[in-house]
């Protein structure tokens, strides 16, 4: 077997009628085998824009494919390419793992990513992940600096699982070995990604309610329960990555829903980072108020944020910005070097301001901090 094969899949269309093209890899790395990569979009751009994913517990590549292809983040969508991380076992109707494979840690799995970047040829990506994806790429942001040219975090929690919370994940999982997929290990699972069982307080009760329901159907016959016990236990041992957040030296955007389980651990991890970093201005953190999970009740917002997050990156800045009626723009550089990352274009172009405009960067609260250091952090982001 090579060390990548390739598979071209059906192109996934839009209500717009365009479809955003998706090839399937697979990519052998030395410590966690062979992992499926779904490359969505087109390649072969000089200033190419790569995003790489990796999934929560319960999901696959699909939950960021369909925000991808969300009308709102067409315009980025064209303007990038997106690298879709399957942990292993974790695909659409995949086969039990063999009797004889040993589930890799989630230090394991953040450390062999660079794999695929070696192996598809990509020279550097943005991060973007959710739970433990978040968890996953936090590690490999680390372990990898020169290759990574930010990171966003969704509902990442960077401590180790509690007692309780261990002892709640560990009879879940004892469950999923045991029974399959049941009805305690679908409302744990619920909880995690959606915050609650109940959404009594959410913006959207009818969509939500779909939206869940989905997210159902998908457990009960598209996961393998087995396989998803595995990974519930590599998160269950997670290591304490708040210990080593020093490492961590690319911009963070950290994103969270206000009813979030992980809203607690997402403002522990904010904190965490501000007090080891050199330049405090890289690290942003927003609260989303009224929702668990961002990426399924709130796409709109969560696409500004990262719209305006990659353009802070010097990244899609021939990208309209939302709310805004006149960009600056330097009449001398072409919509390609728009789109190249902020430190290749100051290479190229010594002297020349940034392509975007100061409005881009995230206001300064006007609340004090209690400490002189750390600042507070951004207020919710309300409908």
């Amino acid at each position: 077997m090579t060390d990548e094969e390739t598979v071209p899949l059906n192109l996934k269309i839009d209500a717009a009628g365009s479809g955003s093209k998706l090839e399937k890899h697979a990519i052998v790395c030395p410590t966690i085998g062979s992992i499926d990569v779904y490359v969505q979009g087109s390649r072969g751009s000089p200033n190419e824009v790569v995003i790489m994913t990796v999934h929560d517990l319960g999901c696959n590549h699909e939950m960021y494919q369909e925000f991808v292809d969300h009308p709102k983040m067409v315009p980025i969508r064209d303007r990038t390419v997106w690298v879709h991380v399957e942990v292993p076992g974790q695909g659409i109707d995949a086969k039990d793992l063999p009797s004889e494979y040993q589930f890799p840690t989630m230090q394991m799995i953040g450390e062999d990513l660079i794999c695929v970047l070696d192996q598809l040829k990509i020279k550097e990506v943005v991060c973007f992940g959710e739970g433990a994806g978040a968890n996953i790429l936090a590690r490999f942001a680390m372990a990898h600096i020169s290759r990574v040219l930010g990171i966003c975090l969704l509902h990442t929690t960077g401590t180790t699982a509690g007692l309780f919370e261990s002892l709640k994940d560990k009879m879940i999982s004892w469950k999923l070995d045991t029974m399959g997929m049941n009805s305690s290990a679908e409302n744990y699972l619920i909880l995690h990604r959606f915050g609650s069982t109940q959404f009594s307080k959410a913006r959207d009760k009818e969509e939500l309610k779909s939206i869940v329901e989905g997210y159902q159907e998908t457990l009960h016959n598209k996961i393998n329960s087995k396989n998803l016990k595995y990974f519930v236990d590599a998160f269950l041992k997670r290591t304490n990555i708040a210990e080593t957040v020093k490492n961590l030296k690319c911009p963070v955007l950290l994103v969270t829903g206000q009813l979030s389980v992980f809203n607690d651990t997402t403002r522990g991890l904010h904190q965490a980072i501000l007090k080891t970093c050199e330049d405090k201005a890289k690290v942003e953190f927003i609260e989303v108020a009224n929702v668990g999970n961002v990426l399924e009740e709130q796409p709109e917002k969560m696409a500004e944020s990262f719209q305006y997050f990659l353009q802070g990156l010097g990244l899609v800045s021939s990208v309209p910005m939302h709310n805004v009626h006149k960009m600056m723009r330097n009449r001398t550089m072409s919509m390609e070097d728009y789109d190249k990352p902020m430190r290749e274009r100051n290479n190229s172009l010594c002297g020349t301001p940034p392509a975007y405009p100061e409005m881009l960067s995230p206001p300064t609260p006007t609340l004090s901090s209690p400490s002189n250091d750390i600042p507070m952090d951004r207020p919710l982001i309300e409908d």
